[in-house]
C-alpha cells in the first residue's frame, strides 16, 4: 500500500503529524498510523484551554488491536479540538490529513517543529528505505 506524506507537514517517529499555519499547529496521526491501528474505536483528547507540551502525552487512541499514547510535537494551548472524532473515531480513517485532525494548538515557539521529521525523513523511516 502506498501512503501519502504531505510535504508541508512535519512528523514524529510515533506517527503524529503537525502542520503550522502561523501560530496555530494542527495535530493528528498519519495515514500509516491509521493503517497500523486498524479499526479505531476510541479517542481521548485534551480540553480546549489545556496546555500540551512537546514530547509529552496529550491523549490516547484505541483500536481493536491496540491502545496507543498520542504525543505532542509542539508546546502550546489547545484552541480547538475535533469533537466529531470523539463521537465517531472511525472517521479518522477516512481523511487523516484533512477532516481527521485532532487538535489545533496556539504554539509558544514555532521553531519546535524543526525538530520533527520532514516528509522524506518520515517516509524513509516507515518504509525502511
Amino acid at each position: 500500500m502506498s501512503f501519502e506524506y504531505p510535504q508541508d507537514f512535519r512528523y514524529l517517529d510515533s506517527h503524529e503529524y503537525v502542520r503550522l499555519d502561523g501560530e496555530i499547529a494542527t495535530i493528528g496521526i498519519t495515514e500509516f498510523a491509521v493503517d497500523q491501528l486498524g479499526d479505531i474505536v476510541f479517542l481521548e483528547l485534551p480540553e480546549i484551554g489545556d496546555l500540551v507540551t512537546k514530547g509529552d502525552r496529550f491523549g490516547t487512541i484505541e483500536s481493536v488491536k491496540a491502545v496507543e499514547e498520542l504525543n505532542s510535537p509542539v508546546t502550546g494551548t489547545v484552541v480547538e479540538r475535533n469533537d466529531v472524532l470523539i463521537d465517531e473515531p472511525e472517521q479518522i480513517s477516512d481523511d487523516p490529513y484533512g477532516e481527521g485532525w485532532f487538535l489545533k494548538v496556539r504554539i509558544n515557539d514555532a521553531d519546535e517543529v524543526n525538530d520533527a521529521l520532514t516528509a522524506d525523513e518520515y517516509r524513509a523511516q516507515v518504509e525502511g528505505e
